[in-house]
This record gives structure tokens, C-alpha cells and sequence, in this order.
């Protein structure tokens, strides 16, 4: 049994069907209180799919109000099976997968195959190199609008996010926070190019930190997700689509527990392959 269900589940509580139960119980109750609090939060919209918890369907419902997109940048993305991106791809998006691992993005290579609707990436991306590699990839989607953009590196995020800003503006940004610290704390680990997280408490920026330093970047925070780890925002400019509630009320603590709830079988690359095989020879045949 994985140590986190050895902490938070009975000892004769052992049975996966019974430990999932728990988690979609814990779940709905979650949601009814936010919900009561906050009708209009968009947490209220979450679902899992190949997301780590209930992502792909925040991102869903985010675009359903400022209206459809078709791109997407995904650093931090690992082996494409759990991502906030994989959905997107299935529903004719297209971008790029990078991740620091090369093991991860040989196997994406190796189950998907070439593609041109999604480029994968083994790079460590640094404050430093963040502008140099998005022209990059830029350049190989052929556009410079890019819809969504997803953040997770367990360290450097916000250093390396703001200088992203510097090369292009999404109209969504999805990026990890640390959920140890709850508005109005603001804190974010000291730049270090050579960062690598040891599993404790010293990764990323709170949420507050993020807040502060977007905000005059021209965006605004709409959402975060009910595991307590990631913050959705917007487009400035798009804010008004939506019901604003006050950062110290959308944030979430540490659930981490509950990316434990599973969204059926065994996540593989099989239906992206196909997918996107799909895609190309209708374009040969075009």
C-alpha cells in the first residue's frame, strides 16, 4: 500500500475500491462547502481525466467562457500519461511537451511517434534559457499565440514564469504553488539555476507571491484546484468573464491525498497515438 494511504487511511481499510470510495466522498464534500461559499468557483467545474486531480476540467470550463483555444506550452510535462495537456491533444489541440527527464520524453517518443501537433522536449529550463527555448518551440508551432500555458518544476517556477512573460502572453497560465502557506504569506525560494527539489517544504512561491507578481504582469487569478497545488489565471484583459473571489478565498491547502483518485484504467499514450496518427493522414490525404 503506498505510504499515503498507510497515513490516511484504518488499517483494515485495504481494499482499492474502498480507498477510492473514500477519496470521491471526501471529494463531493469538499466541493459542497466550496460551493456553498462560492457558487460561481471554478473548482466546482474540476474533473480528471489524464490531469493529476480535477484540472482538465477547470481548464475546460476556463475556456469555455473567453472561448476555444487550440495551443499549449506544457513544462514539467513528464511522460504525457499524467499532465494538464494530454486532454487538450485528444480534443485537436496541439504544442509542446518539455520536461528536465530524458527518459520521459524518450518513452513519449517511442509511444507516439512523430507528430506535428505536439513536439516533445527533453530540456532543464532555467531563468536563463526560458526565453532562448520558447522561440524555439515558437517557432515549430508556426505561431506566437499561445492559449495555455502550464508550469512545474518543483522550484524555480515563478523565477522562471516571469521571465517567460518576456517572450509571449498566454491567455491562461496554470502554474504550481505551494499550498504550505496560505495568503497573505508571501514567500518564493531564492533563484538558483542549479535548484532541484529534496522533497521538503523549500520548492516554488505561495500563492500570494504569485498574485503579486502577475497582477502587474496583466493577469488575474481565477481559480485554484482542489488538491491544494495548482493556480489558474487570466488574461486581465478576460477577467471579466468570470466571478472574481478574493485570492484568500480561492486558495486551497494541501489535499494532496486526493490525486490519488483514479479516472478509470491504467493511463497509456494509445488513444494520442492514435489520435494524432488520425490527424496526419488526413492531412496527407488533404
Amino acid at each position: 500500500m503506498p505510504k499515503i494511504f498507510r497515513a490516511l487511511f484504518p488499517r483494515h481499510l485495504t481494499d482499492p475500491l474502498l480507498q477510492q470510495a473514500v477519496l470521491a466522498e471526501e471529494i463531493a464534500r469538499v466541493r459542497s462547502e466550496i460551493g456553498r461559499d462560492m457558487p460561481e468557483n471554478l473548482l466546482l467545474n474540476g474533473y480528471k481525466i489524464y490531469s493529476q486531480t480535477d484540472e482538465d476540467g477547470i481548464i475546460e470550463a476556463i475556456f469555455e467562457r473567453i472561448g476555444g483555444g487550440s495551443t499549449f506550452v506544457e513544462i514539467g510535462s513528464g511522460n504525457g500519461t499524467e499532465n494538464n495537456t494530454h486532454a487538450l491533444l485528444l480534443k485537436g489541440w496541439r504544442g509542446v511537451w518539455v520536461d528536465g527527464r530524458a527518459d520521459r520524453i524518450a518513452f513519449v517518443r517511442s509511444e507516439v511517434g512523430p507528430s506535428r501537433d505536439l513536439l516533445a522536449e527533453q530540456a532543464f529550463v532555467t531563468r536563463e534559457n526560458v526565453a532562448s527555448l520558447l522561440e524555439g518551440w515558437l517557432d515549430s508551432l508556426g505561431t506566437r499565440e499561445i492559449d495555455f500555458f502550464s508550469l512545474d518544476i518543483d522550484g524555480n517556477d515563478l523565477h522562471v514564469l516571469s521571465a517567460a512573460l518576456g517572450v509571449f502572453h498566454p491567455r491562461v497560465i496554470c502554474v504550481e504553488y505551494n499550498a504550505k502557506f496560505p495568503p497573505p504569506v508571501e514567500v518564493c525560494i531564492e533563484y538558483d539555476p542549479e535548484h532541484a527539489w529534496s522533497g521538503d517544504d523549500y520548492h516554488g512561491a505561495s500563492l500570494s507571491a504569485f498574485v503579486s507578481a502577475l497582477s502587474p504582469l496583466g493577469y488575474t487569478l481565477v481559480t485554484c484546484n482542489i488538491s491544494g497545488a495548482n493556480a489558474f489565471f487570466v488574461a486581465t484583459a478576460l477577467a471579466s468573464r468570470f466571478t472574481l473571489y478574493e485570492p484568500a478565498r480561492l486558495f486551497q491547502p494541501s489535499r494532496f491525498h486526493l490525486c490519488a483518485l483514479e479516472s478509470g484504467h491504467k493511463p497509456s499514450l494509445k488513444f494520442l497515438r492514435d489520435a494524432l496518427q488520425k490527424r496526419e493522414a488526413l492531412r496527407k490525404r488533404a
